[in-house]
């Protein structure tokens, strides 16, 4: 019996890394025997770096100070292998970097993000891999462009402090000492609009510490520099799939940096080998802190489940948090959850090691009673 482990991360509780550990842990009590593949993933958002950094050959780790989404000072890395880069947004303008209490999504800004790529470029980069996600900031990459060298400017030609704050006062964009830059790829893990009811300021606005009542002003914002970029720039992104990513994030990359946006699970998957390394799997185990109706827009988990059904191979995950499991159970041969009791969130956090052991040795149970393996 062969089994590949293939989870994503549990948010705030583990990393991919430790989350194929303690899976391997529980199914090894079920399966001795067993011969077991780690292939720990990322879609796009927080552990890219750590999936590339174990996956890929000759990876240099990079770190440098950059301003975070509220402009303080914080250590972030980024990798490169030979010419080429791969840049964790989040490192700079990451949500979990920013205390619950002053979260701020008035001031929050990508300034961060556009430092990361312009280090990676003195470092050598000659392309660039950006994944996208986890971010405290709804500014459709004005911070970002600011830091490349885009200048935006008000009805009487002063420069903007580039902050959503102040976006509904810009009146000109100039892009004309922007730094040229290499070619971008985005690894992006939701199909987001940047603009209206699936949007990025009413999806994933509230999270980043959006009021009650500000959705309208804050929509309008990204609106009006949309309207402004995609004039100065004749291109018009807001209804790609994935603009709305990162807070706009993945609209302002293909609109000020030319970028190209990706599946973040394909992306990885690629690099690591994943198709393969599942195609000689018996058994296939996934894995996410969440898993819910937004799982079938790109995250780890369903990119994980259409590899091994290619494959014709069967399936299973593990989750921390089951909603929509209707939906989800056609994609999977079975689902369980991390929590067979009642618990507080805090408690299942604190014990997210040995509760997903725990799962991961009654999902194996299952598995070998259901199909005498």
């Amino acid at each position: 019996m062969h089994i590949v482990i293939a989870p994503d991360k549990f948010k705030g509780s583990l990393t991919a890394i430790e989350a194929s550990a303690a899976i391997r842990a529980g199914f090894a009590r079920i399966f001795p025997e067993a011969s077991f593949d780690l292939l720990p993933l990322a879609d796009g958002g927080e552990g890219i770096l750590e999936a590339f950094s174990r996956g890929v050959s000759d990876v240099e780790t990079h770190t440098i100070t950059v301003k975070n989404a509220l402009g303080r000072d914080v250590r972030a890395e980024f990798l490169l292998s030979g010419k080429s880069a791969v840049i964790e947004s989040s490192q700079a303008n990451g949500l979990y970097l920013i205390p619950h209490a002053d979260r701020d999504i008035t001031r929050s800004n990508t300034f961060g993000v556009g430092q990361l790529i312009l280090a990676a470029m003195a470092a050598g980069a000659e392309k660039i891999l950006i994944g996208i996600g986890g971010s405290a900031t709804n500014d459709a990459a004005l911070g970002l462009a600011a830091a490349l060298g885009c200048v935006f400017l008000d009805s009487e030609g002063r420069k903007i402090e580039p902050i959503p704050a102040n976006i509904l006062h810009i009146a000109r964009v100039d892009s004309s000492e922007m730094t040229p830059l290499p070619p971008l790829t985005v690894a992006c893990d939701v199909a987001n609009p940047l603009l209206g009811e699936r949007g990025a300021t009413r999806v994933y606005g509230p999270q980043k510490g959006m009021l009650p009542g500000q959705s309208g002003e804050t929509e309008a914002r990204l609106r009006h520099l949309a309207e402004l970029a995609d004039a100065h720039f004749g291109t018009d992104f807001t209804e790609t799939p994935g603009a709305g990513a990162a807070g706009g994030l993945g609209y302002g990359l293909m609109t000020f940096c030319n970028a190209r946006l990706e599946s973040g699970f394909q992306c990885i998957a690629k690099a690591l080998g994943s198709e393969e390394r599942i195609a000689n799997a018996d058994l296939v185990i996934t894995a996410e802190g969440s898993l819910d109706a937004q799982t079938l827009e790109g995250k780890t988990p369903i990119g994980v489940s259409q590899l091994a059904r290619k494959h014709h191979k069967p399936v299973y995950a593990l989750a921390g948090r089951l909603a929509d499991e209707e939906i989800l159970l056609p994609h999977f041969d079975g689902i369980a959850s991390l929590v067979n009791a009642p618990m507080t969130l805090e408690e299942a956090i604190a014990n997210a090691p040995k509760l997903l052991e725990n799962a991961a040795a009654r999902l194996a149970h299952t598995i070998r009673s259901a199909k005498g393996y």
